[in-house]
């Protein structure tokens, strides 16, 4: 029992010394699976990097967005602050900003003091002609509709004049879509490069077998168990891997330092580098899992099907 124990370490450590032998052994055959293994994990990382972008910027537009509620001239306050109150008391509302007649007539008369007919107008006029006005934010893009939908069919429709939610509801929706589109587009690329580099493994291990077909004929016959057989195998694959997250890794910093700052001023969120230098070892942790994943399991089963014949 004893002996068998000591067995298996010596095993896997002659396992892991064939693979790294054969890893650098196969030369070109190597360099060419980690590249293409490169371009797949380049590919996963870069729409772990946009989809940080396209949220952020989601979430700047998300907070400009808002609905705006504009009372008839005639409400008296009793039923403003009646109404201000039950909007607040929504449990789709995130707030609620009261904007008083005087203030929405100074701010009025501020937009457009360089208008003189305006201004003189407004003079002439001697009343203020504005009614004040609810700025209303929700917790979510999603629930604009359910205010709006209270606001117009509520027992408050008589002191209310127009809810531009309407005018707004077509860039909520097209925001949503976009986000929705560019998510599924992303995906959609990364799994159909994670399968061309997957093929491309498997090819490549399958070369590598062909090429020591001898070597594993030989190890049948005398009995080698399958697993002793794969094993190098994996090992390699799992090399490929290891290798191919450190280069994406190593390309995404002059890349994410050159278009850092251009992102920024353009999505207005995060600056690409510094996502990068503050979650590296997560980043690389997950090109890691999934260059491993890609290179054993593509290893896997290109043993596994060759030792079937």
């Amino acid at each position: 029992m004893e002996h068998s124990h000591n067995h298996t370490p010596t095993m896997l450590r002659r396992m892991v010394k064939n693979g790294i032998v054969a890893f650098w052994r196969n030369g070109w055959v190597t360099l060419a699976t980690i590249l293409i293994m490169v371009l797949t994990l380049f590919m996963a990382g870069s729409l772990l990097f946009s989809n940080v972008l396209l949220t952020s910027a989601l979430t700047n537009l998300e907070g400009k967005v808002d609905v705006s509620v504009y009372l008839k001239t005639s409400a008296d306050d009793k039923e403003i602050s009646n109404l201000v109150k039950s909007v607040s008391e929504l449990p789709e509302v995130g707030g609620v900003e009261y904007v008083s007649r005087d203030a929405a007539l100074a701010q009025f008369k501020e937009k457009h003091q360089d208008n003189s007919l305006i201004t003189r107008s407004l003079d002439e006029l001697g009343d203020n002609p504005l009614g004040a006005t609810l700025n209303i934010k929700a917790k979510d893009l999603s629930k604009y509709e359910a205010i709006s939908n209270f606001l117009e069919a509520g027992v408050f429709a008589s002191i209310i004049d127009r809810v531009n939610y309407r005018q707004n509801q077509l860039v909520i929706d097209r925001l949503s879509a976009i986000l929705q589109a560019s998510r599924r587009g992303g995906l959609g690329i990364s799994l159909v490069l994670a399968f061309i580099a997957a093929l491309v493994a498997f090819n490549t291990i399958r070369l590598a077998i062909y090429t020591n077909r001898e070597e594993i004929s030989i190890m049948r016959l005398v009995g080698a168990k399958n697993s002793y057989i794969q094993g190098p195998y994996i090992v390699e694959g799992i090399l490929h891997g290891i290798l191919a997250a450190v280069v994406a890794m190593v390309v995404f910093y002059p890349l994410t330092l050159w278009l850092g700052p251009k992102t920024e001023a353009f999505f207005g969120g995060p600056n690409l580098f510094d996502y990068y230098t503050a979650h590296f070892f997560s980043l690389f942790g997950i090109l890691l899992m999934v260059g491993v994943a890609l290179g054993a399991t593509s290893s896997w089963i290109a043993v596994k099907r060759y030792l079937k014949v």
